[in-house]
């Protein structure tokens, strides 16, 4: 077996970052959600890459255990690729959400590492949906690795995952999406529905 420090290094900065997320920020997820829940809402979890992964595990976990109407473009990949392939990238998630007829009672649910840079050319999906969002005055909330990317300064409420060590930006945001998901869907305040274990 080769020595390498990186497991232990890899530990240390995740339990950094726990002790550094903002955890009023995701009280105000939490907040947020409870009156689009109550208000009978529903909420499109927008993300690409290890983050659209996420997007589909978030809803399964919003409708199952907090009872809240819950969908992401990536779990029908026919559709995402026909409006990939007639409409452009850039344009997918925010035709995606006009389909589904998105109004102000909704809410976008941005999860990314950079949250979109349009003078990079970096998820321009995620800048035109929140934009579309926008214009119909849904309440728009994110979980991003980069405060100063779009989603972060655009978004209602913006969790941004603290950066320990800029090469694992990536691995540690898409891993924080996750832990701030099922913190948001365990908090007895939302949980609707006891997990089995």
């Amino acid at each position: 077996m080769l020595p390498s420090n990186h497991t232990k290094t890899y530990l240390r900065e995740t339990a950094e970052i726990a002790e550094l997320v903002d955890a009023e920020r995701v009280d105000l997820l939490v907040a947020a959600l409870l009156e689009l829940r109550e208000r009978g809402g529903r909420v499109f979890f927008l993300g690409v890459g290890g983050s659209a992964a996420n997007c589909s595990h978030a809803v399964n976990d919003f409708r199952k255990l907090c009872s809240i109407e819950a969908y992401t473009p990536t779990d029908n990949v026919a559709e995402l690729t026909a409006r990939i392939n007639d409409q452009g990238w850039d344009e997918t998630f925010s035709n995606w959400l006009a389909a589904s007829n998105l109004t102000s009672n909704d809410a976008v649910f941005v999860l990314s590492v950079g949250g979109g840079d349009e003078q990079r050319g970096i998820s321009v999906n995620l800048i035109r949906a929140i934009e579309h969002a926008q214009r119909v005055g849904a309440m728009t909330l994110a979980i991003v690795g980069r405060s100063d990317g779009f989603a972060a300064t655009q978004a209602e409420v913006a969790v941004v995952i603290p950066t320990i060590a800029a090469d694992r930006l990536t691995p540690h945001t898409e891993s924080f999406q996750a832990v701030i998901w099922h913190c948001i869907v365990s908090n007895p305040l939302l949980q609707s529905h006891a997990t089995t274990w």
